[in-house]
């Protein structure tokens, strides 16, 4: 797959992360999670995985998941466009939300939240067999990072 991003290889074990994931759009979204899945074991955090209904309830559910203990999460969303305004009421809020989630708890949110204009350009961005991206591959390399990051800044600093 012909990503833009960083390829980022990390040990991340002890790390506790929960992907969250949305019910809609099963085909993009399973691939987002199979693709943070193989990040996850490769780098042997330990994980668990949720599912919400869409999504506008990532936020919530990631920030509960935050105050659990979880050092990390990976939100993974589908969000495609329609004739309504409601394409960018939920991208709005579910971005700036995952925004205010991570700065409040301190911790990493992997975002992988696609906007789409359409569902061809999920299933390219969804690391399926075929697909030019892995976003929900890119976005559990970022959480587990950051995370890592976070870790020893918190150990080195004060």
């Amino acid at each position: 797959m012909a990503g833009t991003g960083p390829t980022i290889s990390v040990d991340a074990a002890g790390l506790r992360v929960v992907i969250v994931a949305g019910l809609w759009h099963d085909a993009i979204t399973d691939g987002l999670i199979a693709g943070a899945i193989r990040v996850l074991e490769a780098s042997n955090a330990e994980f668990s995985l949720v599912r919400v209904p869409g999504s506008f309830e990532l936020p919530v559910t990631c920030k509960v998941a935050l105050d659990s203990g979880a050092d990390a999460v990976i939100a993974l969303g589908v969000i495609i466009r329609g004739g309504t305004p409601h394409f960018d009421f939920v991208s709005n809020a579910a971005t700036d939300g995952l925004t205010r989630v991570a700065l409040d708890a301190g911790k990493p949110v992997g975002f992988g939240v696609l906007t789409l204009d359409d569902e061809q350009q999920g299933l390219d961005r969804a690391g399926l067999p075929g697909s030019k991206e892995d976003k929900g591959a890119e976005a559990a390399s970022a959480a587990l990072a950051t995370a890592l990051v976070l870790r020893e800044l918190r150990g080195h600093i004060g």
